[in-house]
């Protein structure tokens, strides 16, 4: 099951050098032009967890293995996109395939490096990517929704049904909100139907202000206003400093964690974006553990037993039978999974069951 959140943004906000420190490659072209990405560059990553290894500690794993997270580095939009300026076509393309946004805002300042629109304003950055998707949502759901209003009249059933989820987004957009703004209101089976409408401003967004080097720990004016800006619409914004990440992912691990001290960094920004990201998809965890591996699954919030076992195989979902399963906390306190059956928090859970972050599972199924 793969998830992935599109890093968006104006050209030359820091996209690419931010992705390629993400990827730790040189896929992405990182340059001081316009539209130096052309094609939609992914990379995996790995999810910072420190549970793995204290999981595989007490189990005396041979191997750890992290669950990922993909992010799509997306060409870079100017205004009128959703007339076709640009690469607009293609950049509005390729952002209907992610699950979430990741929206870099410059809030740094360099006459080296030209703004596509002569001036340093992340809030009103912001605000032309979000009008350029909501222009493009609008045009595409006022066509949508007229026909499906007609079907709905002769009473033809799936109409009915999407219907109200149809006007509500398209309400939304005509008073320039976007459709994210329904998401925490919807009813899952809505919610299904929203996704199956495929709108850009659907996605969750995170705001990333990327920042100098001297401004990566306490950040500036600008990072305020996008606090802001991301509190007032319910988001959330981190401050990164692409420059210092593209430094730090050419560092052997012993001596990025001294780099970053001495810059008064705790962590790499780069971990704070990629649990950030996966925060944002509403993801959690789960493992599997024994002598050979520790590994961690990903599935979304509220997946029940046989879901988040078809991860790991499909004959593993359609042959459920159940789930044995203890909670971290206990796995780890206990010293593993027998002391935790011996102390009685080990048990079985069926089909019914809602898996919890950080569950310890063995899946017990029917070939």
């Amino acid at each position: 099951m793969g998830f992935k959140c599109g890093i968006v943004g104006l050209p030359n906000v820091g996209k690419s050098t931010l992705f390629n420190a993400l990827t730790r490659t040189a896929a992405a072209q990182a340059a001081n032009y316009p539209f130096c990405t052309i094609e939609p560059n992914t990379g995996e990553v790995a999810v910072p967890d420190p549970r793995l290894k204290k999981l595989a500690a007490v189990a005396g794993s041979k191997e750890i293995i992290p669950t990922r997270i993909a992010f799509v580095d997306i060409a870079g939009l100017v205004r009128g996109a959703s007339k076709g300026e640009g690469l607009g076509n293609k950049f509005l393309a390729n952002i209907r395939e992610v699950d979430a946004i990741v929206h870099v805002l410059r809030c740094f300042e360099d006459d080296d490096i030209t703004h596509v629109e002569g001036r340093i304003d992340p809030v009103g950055d912001a605000d032309t990517i979000e009008t350029e998707l909501m222009i493009s949502d609008l045009e595409s759901l006022e066509r949508r929704t007229e026909q499906t209003r007609k079907r709905a009249a002769s009473k033809d059933k799936d109409s009915m049904t999407v219907l109200p989820v149809m006007e509500a987004s398209l309400k939304l957009l005509q008073d320039g909100k976007p459709v994210r703004t329904l998401l925490k209101t919807l009813a899952p089976e809505e919610l299904e139907i929203l996704k199956g409408l495929n709108l850009l401003t659907s996605h969750p967004v995170l705001y990333v202000c990327n920042v100098s080097e001297a401004d990566a720990v306490a950040g500036n004016a600008h990072t305020e206003a996008v606090a802001k800006m991301a509190a007032e619409q319910g988001a959330e914004s981190i401050i990164i400093s692409a420059a210092i990440e593209s430094e730090v992912a050419q560092l052997p691990d012993e001596e990025s964690q001294e780099f970053l001290a001495a810059l008064g960094l705790e962590e790499a920004g780069l971990d704070r974006l990629i649990r950030a990201g996966y925060h944002l998809l509403d993801l959690i965890t789960y493992f599997t553990v024994g002598p050979k591996e520790t590994r961690a699954w990903t599935i979304p919030r509220g997946t029940k037993a046989p879901g988040a076992a078809g991860v790991i195989h499909t004959d593993f979902e359609r042959g459920f039978i159940r789930a044995f399963t203890i909670a971290y906390d206990d796995y780890v306190t206990l010293g593993g999974e027998v002391p935790a059956k011996e102390a009685g928090k080990a048990r079985d859970e069926g089909k019914e069951y809602v898996v919890q972050d950080g569950d310890v599972i063995h899946f017990r199924f029917n070939t």
